[in-house]
């Protein structure tokens, strides 16, 4: 894919280099995956792609014969917290289904079935988990409260497994120490999924995006002009000139030595994640929504048009996606 910027005054994105306290880190996200099969070749794949809910549509159809059913599963990122500072971005408090998903075939809802499984240092450790009747979601505040409620032989259990990891800090009450989750809970959706012989079938599904983000952006201030993330951070979003102007005009506007008046927020999404179908996707389109008009986004991309105040649109034939596809959003702040 030929990396060109899109770079329009509006406003939401992703932040470069943030203290700990100040932002938070994407989970990158994807689509279906399917159990490899030939005779099903993908006719298009409709991508939407905002802050708020990805979106997408596939038209599949059955080349073959005869009637096939496949494994289909939707796998959400792993959670995981190593370190006490780290923050995530998980956007719902639901500790199973933890991106809001929902899917339908032909238009009609899916019953799908869920795995949750939980390792640390490479072992499998849902069983013991679950007879401690400790919740498997690690980044959930009900999650470390029931840790704590466990006798204090089971902290070092919890520890020595590398499960867990004893806090030290004050809440007003003095030094206390606390157990915190630190295994990987893994995820999946799944279902059986029949593709008719000769036939289309059209399958949907919507989630809710993590999308980190900080409060103030380091791009355009005077301190990372020479700072060795900044080159890669262009890379990764296509940032081109166009935008770093701009973010220096709205520096110098606001009288702000060091930031321009934007925050940002951050979306990765894994292109490849259903690559088993038989063949390239014949028609892909996808649409990046930035959310407000005095927003500037950037992302890499060809051909892009937009069609909307705050929409963009690149549409491919024969397309194979690869890799993961990444969207920057720089919010304007306003002005006290």
């Amino acid at each position: 894919m030929k990396k060109v910027a899109i770079a329009l005054l509006l406003a939401g994105a992703v932040n470069a280099p943030a203290s700990a306290n100040d932002s938070t880190a994407e989970l990158a996200t994807g689509g279906l995956v399917f159990v490899k099969n030939d005779d099903i070749e993908m006719r298009a794949e409709d991508l939407f792609i905002s802050a708020t809910q990805i979106r997408v549509r596939y038209r599949f159809f059955n080349k073959s014969d005869k009637d096939i059913t496949v494994h289909v599963a939707f796998p959400m990122p792993e959670i995981r917290i190593e370190h006490q500072d780290q923050n995530i971005s998980v956007p719902t408090d639901d500790p199973v289904n933890l991106l809001g998903f929902v899917t339908s075939v032909n238009g009609k809802p899916v019953a799908t079935q869920v795995e949750q499984r939980v390792a640390a240092r490479g072992i499998d450790r849902t069983a013991y988990l679950r007879g401690l009747a400790i919740p498997l979601a690690p980044h959930l505040a009900a999650t470390n409260r029931a840790l704590d409620r466990l006798p204090r032989n089971k902290w070092d259990e919890l520890v020595g497994f590398g499960l867990a990891e004893i806090e030290e800090y004050d809440v007003g009450k003095g030094m206390e120490k606390h157990l915190a989750a630190r295994w990987g809970l893994q995820t999946t959706f799944y279902w059986q999924q029949s593709f008719p012989a000769q036939k289309e079938t059209t399958i949907e599904h919507r989630y809710k995006p993590s999308v980190s983000g900080s409060v103030m952006t380091s791009l355009g201030s005077s301190y990372a002009r020479n700072e060795p993330w900044l080159e890669d951070y262009k890379r990764k979003y296509c940032i081109d000139r166009d935008i770093m102007n701009s973010l220096e005009r709205a520096r110098r506007a606001s009288k702000n030595n060091d930031a321009a008046p934007y925050g940002e927020e951050r979306i990765d999404y894994v292109l490849k994640t259903g690559a088993n179908w038989s063949g390239p996707i014949k028609d892909f389109r996808l649409v990046v929504d930035k959310g407000s008009a005095d927003s500037l986004v950037s992302f890499c991309g060809d051909g892009v048009k937009k069609i909307g105040p705050t929409q963009f649109e690149m549409r491919k034939t024969d397309f194979t996606p690869q890799g993961n596809f990444s969207v920057l959003i720089l919010k304007r702040l306003k002005q006290r």
